[in-house]
């Protein structure tokens, strides 16, 4: 029996997502988000505490990501956690907690962007947030098979 994985988390990106083609697999997609929280400590400042995660998205997911996403986007992830195994040059055990992306949903972007920047700059502020849904949920239904393919990159 599975046990409960899942996590929802927002953030903005903080590069430019990186696409990567697999022979006989899925498009990959890979994101870092930074994730702020913001809290009084006890001598009444307001602290600042960012978080870096890295996720991944595959297939449809992936290639919409690759498309409309650009750095300082805001997202909200939908996911399982996954913990990447390998060992480094010199041989010790290394891993990484990544966030498998199930269903993604772009914010709206603060500022415009300048339509003639190409595919990246789009974006889907001019969707109304029914047809923006689903474009998203449309990309998801596939990801679920696609999600348990190995990331080797």
């Amino acid at each position: 029996m599975n046990n409960l994985n899942s996590i929802v988390i927002e953030g903005n990106l903080v590069s430019a997502p990186e696409t990567h083609v697999i022979s006989n697999a899925p498009s990959m997609c890979k994101l870092t988000i930074a994730n702020n929280r913001f809290y009084v400590n006890r001598a009444g400042e307001t602290v600042q505490e960012t978080s870096y995660f890295t996720i991944t998205a595959w297939g449809p997911t992936a290639e919409a990501c690759s498309k409309y996403l650009d750095k300082g986007r805001g997202i909200r992830v939908v996911g399982r956690l996954k913990q990447d195994r390998w060992l480094d040059a010199d041989g010790k055990n290394r891993d990484k907690i990544v966030i498998v992306a199930q269903h993604i949903e772009f914010k709206a972007d603060k500022k415009p962007r300048n339509p003639k920047e190409g595919p990246s700059s789009m974006n889907l502020e001019d969707k109304s947030p029914e047809e923006t849904q689903l474009i998203v949920d449309s990309l998801s239904d596939e990801l679920e098979e696609e999600a348990e393919m190995p990331m080797s990159i």
